[in-house]
């Protein structure tokens, strides 16, 4: 008989979310009557927007015709959809470098793309995460074997650059090793603090100098609102020889459950031998994976139309609001709280207490699901996660409910 992969025994017993899944079924088994609120998943809760569907809708009309029906696409994606891609989303951006169509690669979502990218490094290099930061990033590295098992506090292996209240939540970066990979998300998941031009410079610059290759996540950048802050790491001079960013339709659009994203990697991003980095990304790309669905393809062409892209502020204005309303709340019942501005999410903290304690009393003294900071990383304990997807009127009662933890 095969014996079981180690990487898959030094992984903790359960994934975040399925954790919060099961806690909240077992309240509900011993509380019916309770009408529970999540402010816990970042799931999108509205319905996708008309011009957005309508795309989504010719797509699988399309192909009930003979003209229009398409088996097999491209592994890398619709060439029309990496063209839009490159022009919206990169260059149109104020100082962005130019990206080029077969720089991007369409993909079924960010988390995908984030678990496959590890192929192209291995398991003998150093990884370096945000801390907290979203658990893909360490839970992909322990299963590819670059990290090792929990040692009570994190994997161990995983070099972890705390983000605090204290260092304006931007880590030390000369606490990088050498030629490793490192983890970034801004607008962070789950703290939603945002990274200034200033601090994206001196991270591309220390990337740089230690060799390494930086992970950029931008899942949540159309949140952001201030025009001073970058959207993409590719507005940062030299991050193409240094960077790959991934990015995804989820958020902005609500494509959750449609599965849309895409990554990008720039040409003249090399290894220390000068081999292409592009070139084996396209070869993973064509090896594991057979493509984006093309119907979900022709939706995220809708999106990056006019009428797709007002629809699509509209909605992230949508749950920005819902985020004023619990940041709101928070700050009324005097908890420190940052985010919700610039991101969906709402970082509150609870000095002296575990992040699970205030998770169960949150659940059980208002009804509603949060997440539990620790889920994050070290550096997340007595920290909890809010988050602003939610139909309006949930998001309100949500917050007159919360307001029972001043008693």
């Amino acid at each position: 008989m095969l014996a079981r992969n180690e990487a898959l025994a030094n992984l903790k017993a359960g994934y975040l979310f399925p954790e919060i899944a099961k806690r909240r079924r077992e309240f509900l088994a011993k509380h019916p009557e309770a009408k529970i609120i999540s402010l816990g998943i970042g799931n999108t809760t509205e319905p996708i927007t008309p011009h957005i569907d309508a795309g989504l809708v010719e797509g699988a009309r399309r192909l009930a015709t003979r003209e229009g029906y398409s088996g097999y696409g491209d592994e890398q994606g619709m060439t029309a959809l990496r063209e839009k891609i490159a022009q919206v989303f990169y260059n149109s951006l104020e100082g962005c470098r130019l990206i080029a169509a077969d720089e991007v690669f369409i993909s079924d979502g960010a988390k995908c793309d984030i678990g496959r990218l590890q192929l192209l490094f291995g398991r003998s290099v150093p990884v370096s995460v945000q801390d907290p930061s979203y658990p893909v990033y360490v839970d992909g590295s322990v299963l590819i074997g670059a990290a090792g098992p929990w040692n009570g506090t994190g994997y161990q292996g995983i070099h972890y650059l705390p983000c605090t209240a204290e260092n304006n939540y931007f880590p030390d970066l000369d606490r990088l090793p050498k030629n490793g990979l490192v983890y970034f998300c801004s607008p962070n998941n789950p703290t939603g603090a945002v990274a200034s031009r200033e601090q994206l410079t001196a991270l591309v610059k220390a990337v740089q100098k230690s060799g390494s290759i930086l992970i950029f996540d931008a899942a949540y950048a159309e949140y952001i609102r201030s025009p001073e802050l970058p959207k993409s790491i590719f507005q940062i001079p030299g991050a193409e020889t240094c960077a790959i960013e991934v990015n995804s339709f989820s958020k902005p659009i609500g494509f959750t459950g449609v599965r849309l994203g895409w990554t990008i990697v720039p040409k003249t991003l090399v290894y220390e031998g000068g081999e292409s980095v592009n070139a084996d990304w396209n070869r993973i790309c064509t090896t594991v994976f057979n493509g984006a669905s093309n119907i979900a393809q022709y939706g995220g062409l809708a999106a990056l139309d006019p009428e797709g892209l007002q629809e699509m502020r509209q909605l992230t204005d949508y749950y920005l609001e819902n985020a004023r309303h619990i940041r709101s709340t928070l700050q009324k019942l005097r908890i420190a709280c940052v985010g919700g501005d610039n991101a969906p999410y709402i970082w509150a903290h609870f000095p002296g207490r575990t992040s699970w304690d205030v998770f169960e009393t949150i659940l059980e003294t208002c009804w509603v699901v949060t997440t539990p900071g620790s889920g994050f990383g070290p550096a997340g304990e007595s920290f909890i996660r809010f988050s602003a997807f939610g139909h309006r009127e949930d998001i309100v009662e949500a917050c007159t409910r919360l307001e029972r933890l001043a008693k």
